[in-house]
């Protein structure tokens, strides 16, 4: 049985390495297996290159029908498992048919890559960036072997970030108001608002605030909208009283947040909310929820 097995073993090893892989910041990425591994991150018209190196089992040789490398950018609908939208394909021919007796190494470089999305693992959709060398071998299967890598694009502070203020109420029962300071925010931010209240006739318990993530794919009666609770955050324990004003202020760094992306290829949406919750003596839930806009901010270097 062992033998069988041997057999359908690749004749060759592949491995694929970026050329600032040492210096260039790692990143945490999940496998299809569940297991985490690090992996290289970029921006968006970066420059990709590195070597792929072909070792061939002591002995053997690899007879091949030529040698390529593409770099990949791929979205997978997880109801759709297999089957991948490509929105981003470049190409490197490595070489031509030929034969490898030993171990030999090819440079590659894709200059100045577009990648306008960033890589995106979510509750029924995957957003990834994969570099790909395939070995195409005469009456057998190619030899595939595949390296990802990970995409982050940032953005500036905005120019027009307004406040938001809202009133939520129960005709003759309960009227507050609550105010945000803005309606944007980068991942590493802190959510800093009040609440006021200035109607209170029922008998409220506690009050909460969540930030929810809400993701959609696909469109028509074909869409999944999958909503995720990422963070609970107790403004307050006991009854308030007319007049009275609550502070928050909730710290987004703890939080495995992602930037807002809207419309990705046609694809999928993700939107974040804050939903802010009452809860009465009777254990009656009262929701009011608001739309916030989420960045990555470029991180500027401290000065020593």
């Amino acid at each position: 049985m062992n033998y069988i097995i041997g057999a359908f073993k690749p004749p060759c090893d592949v491995f694929i390495t970026f050329s600032d892989e040492r210096s260039r910041q790692q990143v945490a990425m999940k496998k299809d297996n569940g297991k985490t591994v690090m992996v290289p991150a970029f921006q968006s018209l970066e420059t990709i290159a590195g070597e792929v190196s072909i070792a061939p089992v002591p002995g053997k040789r690899v007879e091949h029908q030529g040698i390529k490398i593409e770099l990949l950018g791929q979205i997978e609908l997880y109801h759709e498992r297999g089957h991948f939208y490509d929105f981003t394909s470049l190409v490197r021919e490595l070489e031509v048919t030929g034969e490898i007796y030993e171990r030999k190494t090819y440079p590659f470089e894709f200059s100045t890559v577009e990648m306008p999305y960033e890589s995106y693992n979510g509750t029924n959709v995957r957003l990834r960036y994969i570099l790909k060398v395939t070995i195409g071998r005469p009456y057998t299967g190619g030899i595939v072997e595949c390296r990802d890598f990970c995409v982050r694009n940032y953005s500036l502070l905005p120019t027009i970030n307004n406040s938001i203020k809202m009133e939520v109420g129960i005709e003759d029962c309960l009227h507050i108001e609550f105010e945000y300071s803005k309606s944007k925010y980068h991942l590493k931010d802190v959510i800093v608002g009040k609440i006021y209240f200035l109607l209170v006739r029922i008998k409220i318990k506690n009050m909460e605030l969540e930030i929810r993530r809400r993701e959609s794919t696909g469109s028509g009666p074909s869409t999944y909208i999958e909503t995720e609770t990422l963070a609970k955050f107790e403004l307050m324990d006991g009854a308030p009283v007319r007049g009275e004003s609550i502070p928050v202020r909730l710290f987004l760094t703890p939080y495995e947040l992602t930037p807002t992306y809207r419309n990705i290829n046609n694809k999928f949406n993700v939107k974040y909310y804050l939903n802010l919750v009452l809860v009465d003596e009777e254990d009656r839930r009262y929701f009011k929820q608001q739309e916030i806009t989420m960045y990555r901010l470029q991180e500027t270097p401290q000065s020593s």
